[in-house]
C-alpha cells in the first residue's frame, strides 16, 4: 500500500499522479499565457502587423509616460478607497451576522440575501446606478424636490465618486464572506471573557475580534485589490471616459491593435499587484492563520 508503482523501468509515485492534473491546468491556463504575454511585450509593431523582436521601447515608453503615471495614481486611489469602504461595510455586516443573529437558520437566510444581488451581471448592477445618479435621476430629483439643492449635483455621476461607489457595490461581498467565515470560527468564550474582564464592546472588537479575523481581512483585501487594479469596464462607464486607469489604458491599446504595448502594460500591472500582495503577506501569514 502506498508503494511506488513500477512500469517499464520507471517508478510512479501515486502522490505525483495526484498532482499531475492540477499541474497541467496551471501550466496551460496560467503559466503559458503569462509567458506568452511576457514574450510579446518585447515585440515591435506598426499599424499593420506585429514584428517579432526583442526591444525595450514598450517598457521605456510605459515607465516614462506621464499618462501612465496618472493612470496608476488613479488606480491606486480607486483601490485604496474601495478597500477602506468595503472593509468597513464588510466587517460591519459580517459582525452583525456572526454575533447578533443567534438563530442559525435566520443567519443563513440573511447571508443568502446579501449574496442575491451578486447573482446578476456586474454590468447590469453597475448600469443601474446611472438612472439614480444622473442629472435628471432619482437622487437629484429627490434632493431638488425636498429643497435641499437648487440644481442637480454634477459630481454624482461620471466622476471618481460614481466609480468608487460602483466598485464598492460590486466587490463588498468579497470582503463580507471571508470575514464572516473567520468570525464564525471565533470561540465565543473569548468574547465573553473580554467583556467580563471589563472591556467595552469597542475594546473587545479591536483587541479580540479583529486580531482573530486577520485571515479573513487579508483574503478579502486580496480580492478587492486584484479586482479593482485589473478592472476597466467600471472606470470606463462610470467615469464617462473622463478618468483613466491601468486597465483602461491596456484596453485602449488592445483596441488600437497595439498588442506589444498592451502586453508590457499587463506585465507591469502584474508585477505591481504582486508587490502589493507581498507587502500584505508581510503583515500576516495566511497559512498560519488558516
Amino acid at each position: 500500500m502506498g508503494s511506488p508503482t513500477k512500469l517499464s523501468g520507471f517508478s510512479l509515485n501515486p502522490s505525483y499522479l495526484q498532482i499531475t492534473p492540477l499541474s497541467l491546468v496551471i501550466l496551460f491556463f496560467l503559466l503559458f499565457p503569462v509567458i506568452t504575454i511576457i514574450i510579446v511585450s518585447f515585440w515591435d509593431y506598426n499599424a499593420y502587423q506585429l514584428l517579432p523582436d526583442f526591444i525595450f521601447e514598450n517598457y521605456e515608453f510605459l515607465l516614462t509616460s506621464s499618462v501612465t503615471l496618472k493612470a496608476y495614481l488613479n488606480t491606486f486611489y480607486y483601490a485604496f478607497m474601495t478597500w477602506i469602504i468595503a472593509l468597513v461595510l464588510g466587517f460591519t455586516v459580517a459582525y452583525y451576522l456572526a454575533f447578533y443573529i443567534k438563530n442559525p437558520l435566520l443567519q443563513s437566510i440573511l447571508f443568502i440575501v446579501c449574496t442575491v444581488p451578486f447573482l446578476t451581471s456586474n454590468i447590469i448592477r453597475m448600469i443601474s446606478w446611472i438612472p439614480l445618479l444622473g442629472r435628471n435621476g432619482l437622487v437629484n430629483s429627490g434632493l431638488q424636490g425636498a429643497g435641499i439643492t437648487n440644481e442637480p449635483l454634477e459630481w454624482l455621476l461620471y466622476s471618481d465618486f460614481s466609480v468608487i461607489l460602483a466598485f464598492v457595490h460590486l466587490y463588498t461581498l468579497f470582503m463580507v464572506v471571508p470575514i464572516f467565515n473567520a468570525m464564525m470560527r471565533i470561540d465565543r468564550n473569548l468574547v465573553e471573557a473580554s467583556i467580563d474582564a471589563g472591556a467595552s464592546m469597542m475594546q473587545t472588537i479591536f483587541h479580540v475580534i479583529i486580531p482573530l479575523c486577520k485571515s479573513g481581512i487579508a483574503i478579502g483585501s486580496i480580492f478587492i485589490i486584484t479586482l479593482v487594479m485589473g478592472d476597466f469596464i467600471t472606470v470606463r462607464l462610470m467615469s464617462g471616459g473622463l478618468s483613466a486607469s491601468v486597465g483602461v489604458l491596456i484596453y485602449n491599446e488592445i483596441s488600437l491593435l497595439q498588442y506589444p504595448a498592451a502586453a508590457a502594460g499587463a506585465v507591469i500591472l502584474l508585477i505591481t499587484v504582486l508587490i502589493m500582495l507581498s507587502i500584505l503577506f508581510r503583515f500576516i501569514n495566511i497559512k498560519q492563520e488558516l
